[in-house]
C-alpha cells in the first residue's frame, strides 16, 4: 500500500478540542489533517459552560460572537438552586443574574457563555472549514501508527468505503477523549482516581417545565433526598431541553434495571408533566492525569489528557487551554523557528494546570454531594422543617466558602516552572479562587481597554509581541528586535503610552508569547541579553 498523503500535524478527534487545535493552526497559516472516527455529528451534548479565558480565544479566532448568537436566551437566568425538586420551594438558591445582565469582567475583554456542545461543534466545524490549510475527514479512523526519527506514519481506514489508507505526519496529536486509543497504544498510563462515580444523563424535553417550576429560572437545580443529592437537572438551550444526571456510587449503575422516566418524575415533582426523553448515556465521573502528555513527536490534548469532573465545567475548557498552548509551538517547529526544547515544555506546562482544574472540580463535587444528615427533609412538621432549615444553612456555607466557577481557576493558571519562560525575581502571587491580573512571566498578559476600543489581548496571537513603555530604551528595543530576526522568530512591537496599562504591566518592556502568556519583563536589555531571552523563550536552550 503506498503513501497516500504527507502533513505537518495529524489530528486524532474531531471535538471541541481537536477542532480548537485545528482552528488555530489553520489560523496560523499552518497545514493539518483532521481524522474523526465518526461523522461530526454530536448526539449527547455533554458541553455547557464557555468559561471566560475561552471566550477569549474564540475572540482571536474570530467565533466568539457566533458563539454568543449560537441561541441561548441571554435574559434566561443562570441561578443554581438546591431542592428536593422543581415543583417545590427551594432549600437554597445560589443566585446569579442573566448572561445579559451579567458585565464583562474588569480582568477580561470577554464574559463567560453558555452553548451546549451541539451548537458549538457546528460553529467551529464550519470555522475550521473555512481554514485553507486545513483538511477534514470523517469516517477515518486510525488503525495503527509508528513513530520515526523524523515522522509518525499513520495507517487510517475510511468506514464507509473500508479503504485504507498512509498518512505520513511531522507531528499527531491525540484529541480522541478520555479512552484514548492513541493513549494506550503508547501504555501511558493515567494517574489520580479513576471512578469517583458513576452517574446516567437523561437528555429530557420538558414543554411545559415553567407552569410546575416553583423558583423560575435557573441554570441548574441540585436535588436531596433522604439519601443526600440524588442528582441535578442542568439546562441545555434555555428553554425546554435539560439534562438530568442522576447520581449513583463507585459501582456501575444497571441500565437493564434503570428506570429514566421514573427519576425525571422524582425531579419534576409531578406525575402529570408532559416530557420526552431524547437520550440516556451512563458515564463515569473521574479524576485523572495521564503520566506523560506525549513522547516525541507524539502528543495528547483534552480528555485524552486529562479527565475531571464536569462540576464548575472545567474539563473542555482546559482543553482548548491545551490546544492554544500547542498550537503555537507546533507552528514554531514546522516554521523552523522553534527550539529543540520547544515541545518539551508542552507538558511542563499544561499538566500542573490539568491536575489543578481537576482537583478543583472534584472539590466542586464533593461540596454538592456532601450535604447535612438528609434522613428528615421530607418529613413534615417541625421536624422536617428544622432539617430543611438545617440542610439550607450548611449549603449556603458550603456554596460561599467554595466558588463554583472560580475566575482564578479559570483565569489564574500560570506558568510559573515553564523553562521557556524567564522570571523576573517578583514573587508568585498566590494561587487563588479571585482572578487578580499579574504580567509576571508565566501568566496571562493582563488586559486593558486601549483608546482605539481594542483590548491589548487583541495585540497577540500570530507572534511574540514586544510591549513598550514611554521608559523603555530605544536600543533595548531595536537589540530584541534583532535578536528575533537573527532567529527567524517573528516579532511585532507595540508601542504604549498609557500610564493605567503601564502600572499593571509593571516593566518597560514585556515580551509575550503567541498563546498570550508572558516570556520575559524587564526594565533593560544588551545584545547578548536579547539573544539569550529570545532563545529562550523559543525553546533553544535546556
Amino acid at each position: 500500500m503506498s503513501l497516500t498523503s504527507d502533513t505537518p500535524v495529524l489530528i486524532v478527534g474531531a471535538g471541541p478540542v481537536g477542532l480548537s487545535l485545528a482552528l488555530d493552526l489553520g489560523w496560523r497559516g499552518i497545514h493539518a489533517q483532521l481524522i474523526e472516527a465518526g461523522d461530526g455529528r454530536i448526539e449527547h451534548s455533554k458541553i455547557g459552560h464557555i468559561a471566560v479565558r475561552t471566550m477569549e480565544f474564540f475572540r482571536r479566532w474570530h467565533i466568539a460572537s457566533a458563539v454568543r448568537e449560537a441561541g441561548f436566551p441571554d435574559d434566561f437566568r443562570m441561578s443554581r438552586v438546591i431542592c428536593t425538586d422543581i415543583s417545590r420551594a427551594p432549600l437554597f438558591v445560589d443566585a446569579h443574574p442573566s448572561l445579559r445582565d451579567m458585565p464583562v469582567p474588569s480582568y477580561a475583554c470577554e464574559k463567560k457563555q453558555r452553548c451546549p456542545q451541539n451548537w458549538l461543534q457546528p460553529i467551529l466545524q464550519q470555522a475550521v472549514a473555512q481554514q485553507p490549510t486545513i483538511t477534514v475527514r470523517n469516517h477515518a479512523q486510525l488503525l495503527k501508527f509508528e513513530q520515526q526519527a523524523d515522522c509518525v506514519l499513520a495507517t487510517v481506514r475510511n468506514s464507509a468505503t473500508q479503504a485504507e489508507s498512509h498518512i505520513r505526519a511531522r507531528y499527531l496529536v491525540a484529541c480522541d477523549g478520555v479512552d484514548s486509543s492513541v493513549r494506550e497504544a503508547m501504555h501511558i498510563p493515567m494517574q489520580g482516581t479513576p471512578k469517583l462515580s458513576y452517574s446516567i444523563g437523561i437528555t429530557v424535553r420538558v414543554p411545559q417545565w415553567t407552569q410546575h417550576c416553583h423558583y423560575g429560572q435557573a441554570e441548574r437545580f441540585i436535588f436531596l433526598g433522604p439519601e443526600g443529592t440524588w442528582g441535578n437537572l442542568t439546562t441545555v438551550d434555555g428553554a425546554n431541553l435539560w439534562r438530568l444526571t442522576v447520581h449513583g456510587n463507585q459501582n456501575k449503575l444497571d441500565l437493564a434495571t434503570f428506570d429514566p422516566a421514573s427519576w425525571v418524575r422524582r425531579a419534576l415533582g409531578h406525575t402529570d408533566v408532559d416530557f420526552e426523553i431524547m437520550a440516556v448515556l451512563p458515564w463515569r465521573r473521574r479524576e485523572q492525569t495521564a503520566a506523560r502528555f506525549g513522547e516525541g513527536r507524539i502528543l495528547l490534548a483534552g480528555d485524552a489528557a486529562h479527565a475531571m469532573s464536569p462540576t464548575g465545567g472545567m474539563g473542555m475548557n482546559t482543553g482548548v487551554g491545551d490546544a492554544v498552548d500547542l498550537g503555537w509551538k507546533l507552528a514554531a517547529m514546522i516554521e523552523g523557528w522553534g527550539g529543540p526544547h520547544l515541545i518539551d515544555s508542552y507538558e511542563i506546562e499544561r499538566k500542573p494546570v490539568a491536575i489543578r482544574n481537576a482537583v478543583s472540580s472534584t472539590d466542586n463535587f464533593k461540596v454538592l454531594t456532601s450535604p447535612a444528615n438528609c434522613s428528615a427533609i421530607l418529613d413534615d412538621g417541625v421536624e422536617g422543617d428544622n432539617a430543611r432549615s438545617r440542610i439550607s444553612a450548611s449549603f449556603a456555607a458550603a456554596m460561599q466558602a467554595r466558588y463554583w466557577d472560580p475566575s482564578g481557576i479559570q483565569m489564574g493558571y500560570r506558568y510559573d516552572d515553564s523553562p521557556i519562560c524567564i522570571p523576573d525575581g517578583s514573587p508568585a502571587p498566590p494561587d487563588q479562587a479571585k482572578y487578580v491580573q499579574t504580567a509576571r512571566p508565566g501568566a496571562r498578559a493582563p488586559h486593558a481597554w486601549l483608546a482605539d476600543g481594542r483590548s491589548t489581548l487583541d495585540l497577540f496571537g500570530r507572534d511574540f509581541t514586544l510591549l513598550r513603555f514611554p521608559e523603555a530604551r530605544q536600543q533595548a528595543v531595536d537589540d530584541l528586535v534583532a535578536a528575533a530576526h537573527l532567529r527567524n522568530v517573528p516579532l511585532s512591537v507595540h508601542t504604549l503610552t498609557d500610564a493605567g496599562i503601564a502600572q499593571l504591566y509593571a516593566s518597560p518592556l514585556v515580551l509575550v508569547r503567541p498563546d498570550g502568556h508572558v516570556a520575559w519583563r524587564g526594565n533593560d536589555v544588551n545584545k547578548g541579553d536579547a539573544i539569550r531571552i529570545i532563545d529562550t523563550a523559543r525553546g533553544a536552550t535546556s
